[in-house]
């Protein structure tokens, strides 16, 4: 007998979610509301065996208003929440109808030049809904599902207008765990904890944790460009919902529209903690040739000797010397070289004929260390003033530029952004943004950034402990960042110990690991030099060991053979158990932890999956090297 052709298309597309399957007009399932259509999507079917997130769009066919939620495991992660945009021709949150669906499966894979891991391979299936309201304005909602994550971005044609917003929330169970950081432009507001409700009104940055039934969320964004606004989260007291607020009240728009994704990193801790969602939403890399591209640790002088010495070709020399002797690969010289002696922050008009930089950067080359300098973004805020420095930078022999006070994600900023993305690149110079933004998706996009600053970060003085510990699981997630830990000499200044300080080298990643102490603070502390010495600033893979945000974060990343261990604390001393999950055999470990005199080395031979035991003061910490061990290993200091 022959098989009706519905039959063997509908097989079809029922079976194989990896390919492209239309239907028009389709049928949607019907929810328990007979007026309800459901679209559920899934991540890859060995991802979704695991405990992978699951998106369910709704269309309420009273109201044509659209919502998603996400579960996990058949959890609450995500409860119902607002899906649409406003434009200036169409409200495209209401009033809709279901015009159509595409499935495709994106299956990527590519390389980075820093992160939490070198080589990554993004797996999703995507999820295309269509939908017009009466009047025909059309609106294509799109959805990924992977193994660690749900995102939608809205696709408009064009002809829409500019954005005036959009009706995006999310809405969490009222007594969810959260941990928000109060929004300021520059991303640099403290993480704390509340419940979903109990937070103050006000306005959040958009990388927020929180715990439901379903495990661990981390709202983000990915794939923000000048085409559109930066976001965060508008709150109200009492409730757990979080709204997109966009950064301009009118979003110009020119031609057809991809907004930005709106993501939510799930699972539990350590999947969040391990995740590349953000990156693995992002297009593909524009940087073709990225050998020039190379993360290292770097000898940073600003908290180390401040505006004298950046103004100093002496003190730089000295500081590149010290670089040298222990083989740390840059310098980098911050505010003041190029300013004029005798006028702090205002710049030599002067500059290119009077510096001393390509003295230095003669000198640094000979030893071999680049260097790495700082340049206020309003020097370089237009094409003409880019067309000056950047080639200049570059025959110099500069190996990165350090760009500063951006503070807005506005959409002239991000077109600010874009421009001098692509400049660098040009120019081959690495890129530290500070007072700035944070990843995106934009260290796939563009490979030379190497870290952003976006955080409370050393130079503050009102860091606490639990923000420390809750940076791992909320901002670092999503990109490398530029913390500059290792500030040794910031006695009174920082929450946390000194073995904490060292252990902040392997549990914040960052493409530039940037050491804010001075040459005579880590010569007090050999074991800690001795360390910084070891430390790479790009990984192999990342895993996270043990934590819990606000309490303690232990994370090691491998280079190599060798695993890079650091542990950072809030609360009382206490003799920590941690799990020694880095595979199979036995494993000379090396720890560095506070002693009664000053930091204390200790060595042991543990199998894999053995608990290591560490003694941690109050708010302290430790640091360590794991290699495989046979006899005759003593060390895994190379």
């Amino acid at each position: 007998m022959a098989v009706p052709i519905r039959t063997v298309v509908a097989a079809l597309c029922a079976g194989l979610a990896a390919t492209l399957c239309t239907t028009a007009p389709a049928r949607a399932d019907r929810g328990t509301d007979s007026h309800e259509q459901l679209w559920a999507v899934s991540g890859p079917e060995r991802a979704t065996a695991a405990g992978a997130p699951r998106a369910q769009v709704a269309l309420d066919g009273t109201t044509g208003t659209l919502s998603l939620s996400v579960s996990r495991g058949g959890r609450t992660v995500i409860e119902p929440s607002p899906v649409g945009i406003v434009t200036e021709q169409a409200d495209l949150s209401t009033d809709l109808r279901f015009l159509h669906r595409k499935d495709r499966l994106v299956d990527e894979r590519y390389r980075t030049k820093s992160g939490k891991r070198l080589e990554r391979r993004a797996l999703m299936n995507e999820t295309r809904l269509s939908f017009a309201t009466p009047a025909g304005a059309r609106l294509d909602l799109v959805v990924r599902a992977s193994a660690d994550g749900v995102a939608y971005r809205y696709v408009l044609p064009a002809g829409h207008g500019d954005v005036l917003g959009e009706k995006s929330a999310f809405n969490l169970p009222s007594d969810a765990s959260a941990w928000l950081g109060t929004y300021r432009v520059d991303n640099e507001g403290q993480f704390a904890r509340y419940t979903a409700a109990s937070a103050p009104t006000g306005d959040y940055s958009d990388q927020a944790l929180f715990a439901t039934d379903g495990g661990y969320t981390l709202l983000a964004e990915s794939d923000l460009t000048g085409s559109y606004s930066g976001a965060r989260l508008a709150h109200d007291q009492g409730s757990g919902t979080y709204r997109i607020k966009l950064a301009d009240d009118r979003v110009h728009t020119d031609g057809a529209l991809a907004t930005p994704w709106r993501a939510m990193v799930t699972g539990d801790l350590a999947t969040v903690t391990r995740s590349t969602f953000t990156d693995d939403l992002a297009p593909a890399s524009k940087v073709t040739d990225t050998s020039w591209i190379r993360p290292g640790t770097v000898l940073w002088t600003w908290l180390a000797g401040g505006r004298e010495a950046g103004q100093s070709l002496a003190a730089q020399k000295a500081y590149v010397d010290y670089a040298a002797a222990r083989h740390w690969p840059y310098e980098a010289v911050d505010a003041g070289w190029y300013f004029k002696t005798d006028e702090w922050d205002t710049t030599d008009p002067d500059w290119q004929t009077n510096s001393w930089m390509p003295q230095l950067t003669d000198y640094a080359r000979a030893r071999g260390v680049g260097i790495i300098v700082w340049i206020h973004q309003r020097d370089l805020d237009t094409p003409e003033e880019r067309a000056q420095w950047l080639p200049t930078l570059e025959r110099w022999g500069v190996k990165g530029v350090k760009i500063d006070f951006m503070n807005s994600e506005a959409q002239p900023m991000l077109q600010w952004y874009d421009a001098i993305l692509k400049d660098t690149a040009a120019h081959h110079l690495m890129v530290d943004f500070h007072g700035s933004t944070i990843p995106k998706g934009i260290q796939r996009t563009w490979p030379q950034v190497m870290t952003m600053e976006g955080v409370g970060g050393e130079e503050k003085r009102t860091n606490t402990a639990a923000h420390l510990t809750t940076l791992p699981f909320t901002r670092n997630v999503i990109g490398s960042m530029d913390f500059t830990p290792g500030a040794f000499q910031r006695v009174g200044l920082r929450p946390n110990s000194d073995a904490a300080e060292v252990g902040l080298t392997v549990a914040y990643e960052s493409g530039l690991q940037m050491f804010a102490g001075t040459p005579a603070s880590y010569d007090a502390r050999p074991l800690a030099r001795a360390f910084f010495d070891q430390v790479p600033a790009a990984w192999d893979d990342t895993r996270l060991l043990a934590g819990q945000p606000g309490q303690e974060a232990v994370l090691a990343r491998r280079s190599g053979d060798r695993w890079f261990l650091g542990g950072v604390y809030a609360g009382d001393a206490r003799t920590a158990a941690v799990p020694l999950s880095l595979g199979a055999g036995r494993w000379l470990v090396e720890t560095i932890r506070d002693g009664a005199d000053g930091l204390v080395q200790d060595r042991q031979v543990l199998r894999g999956g053995d608990e290591l035991s560490v003694d941690v003061v109050a708010n302290g910490g430790f640091a360590g090297i794991a290699c495989p061990w046979r006899p005759g290993v003593a060390t895994c200091y190379r």
